[in-house]
């Protein structure tokens, strides 16, 4: 059996490598690091990247469904940079552990992109 290809190009990066990349503001401070990507079924687009943040120890951590096109790599940081303080972070759409997101509740998806400034990609 042919291995999964885990590399990275130029433009392309693997899913497990996207995943505990770490997240920085514009000022340098890391907020937290992606746990997951969700990827539109149908068009095959990135709709999200799904960053811890908050917390102690693993406790009390919020995910944060990020719009993908908030995110821009920095090869210097070799992480992802958004322009959002904790502030904005703090306040923005979230669920903990134990609750279910509303991935397929088009009025959350369009409420998180708004929140973000962003347009729906699908």
């Amino acid at each position: 059996m042919a291995s999964v290809a885990r590399n990275e190009t130029v433009s392309l990066i693997s899913a497990d490598k996207v995943e505990g990349t770490s997240v920085y503001n514009q000022n340098g401070e890391k907020l937290g690091s992606v746990e997951d990507v969700m990827i539109d079924k149908r068009s095959g687009r990135v709709a999200y990247a799904v960053m811890s943040f908050g917390g102690f120890l693993g406790m009390g951590e919020r995910h944060h469904p990020l719009p993908w096109s908030v995110l821009t790599y920095d090869t210097q940081k070799n992480g992802y940079v958004v322009p959002l303080s904790k502030e904005v972070l703090k306040q923005a759409p979230t669920y903990g552990d134990t609750d279910i997101p509303k991935w397929d509740d088009p009025k959350w998806n369009q409420d998180v992109y708004q929140y973000y400034n962003a347009t729906w990609p699908m």
